[in-house]
């Protein structure tokens, strides 16, 4: 049996009284590569703020390493939208800049990463 690095297991989110994922299940392999695939509302990007902490599931477990998913695990998790929608207004070095901060950078070390 493969190393499981993500399992997810009857996760479910409601905002309301509208289901944005039922009873989900899923196990994702180390060192796999692995993308949600669906029409628009199926619940691609609940799943994938859930999975980066920016919402709680409503039911279900999440697993990564064998273990809860915690606060620092989002760091070893890569998300990349159909469409940059933070701050339009900000070029993408800038983003990128606030971003590495965000994710515990110094700014100094941010502009290094940059380079």
């Amino acid at each position: 049996m493969a190393d499981i690095l993500l399992k997810i297991t009857h996760l479910s989110k409601n905002y309301g009284k509208q289901v944005a994922l039922s009873d989900i299940s899923l196990e994702i392999p180390r060192g796999s590569i692995f993308g949600l695939l669906g029409p628009n509302g199926a619940g691609k990007t609940t799943l994938i703020r859930i999975l980066n902490q920016i919402f709680l599931p409503n039911e279900g477990e999440i697993l990564f390493e064998g273990a809860p998913l915690a606060p620092s695990d989002i760091i070893h998790i890569g998300y990349m939208p159909e469409e940059r929608g933070l701050y339009k207004n900000m070029t993408v070095g800038e983003q990128l800049l606030y971003l590495g901060q965000l994710k515990g950078l110094s700014r100094t070390q941010a502009i290094e990463q940059l380079h």
